[in-house]
């Protein structure tokens, strides 16, 4: 069977996902997680992309993110999933894939969801039952935008600007925000077949 072809567009967001291998962890310790940041902190300098939100779970990655040039989507998830892949078989004497395949994006069409779609990538390690304060999720966005950490991968997301001048405001809104249940998770969790 035939892979879908992406759909690649200039100036297009893309909520991007991506799993171990038969679901086994791809990041074990804090180290690992720094890793990946760097990875995507090096195609920084190769791509003109924005990275909105992220979150690193121990066995998938959500990212969210905006491509210049749609074409380039492919070998920038390609470049940061080897580096990482390369430092992770090196350490952990892996053999064969870390990555349970090509990752899965999602096209967002429209700007309103870009919010939404943070909301819903920064919410995994709560739904996933990981920690019970979000605050104490230390590999992804929510404390960039919950308490202005300082995040060097990190464009801010521009509905988020939206939500308030004042930034304890802001930050605040977006929290109680944060915290609602919404049907967005249910949508991309058939989407993308998440769990686990």
């Amino acid at each position: 069977m035939s892979r879908r072809a992406r759909l690649l567009v200039d100036g297009g967001v893309y909520h991007i996902i991506n799993r171990g291998h038969d679901r086994h962890k791809i990041f074990h310790e804090p180290v690992d997680y720094n890793e990946f940041k760097e990875a995507i902190r090096s195609y920084k300098n190769r791509f003109a992309f924005e990275l909105f939100h992220y979150c690193l779970m121990p066995n998938h990655i959500h990212l969210l993110l905006r491509i210049s040039i749609g074409q380039d989507l492919p070998n920038l998830m390609q470049g940061i999933t080897q580096k990482y892949e390369k430092y992770h078989k090196r350490k952990y004497k892996l053999v064969g894939n870390l990555f349970q395949g090509r990752y899965k994006s999602l096209y967002i069409d429209k700007d309103t969801y870009l919010l939404e779609c943070g909301r819903y990538i920064e919410r995994n390690p709560l739904r996933a039952n990981m920690v019970k304060n979000m605050a104490e999720c230390q590999f992804s966005s929510f404390n960039f935008y919950a308490i202005g950490k300082a995040d060097d991968i990190i464009t801010a997301n521009p509905l988020y600007c939206e939500m308030s001048q004042d930034p304890k405001e802001r930050m605040k809104l977006y929290v109680d925000y944060l915290m609602q249940e919404r049907p967005y998770e249910r949508i991309v969790d058939r989407e993308f077949q998440v769990g686990g």
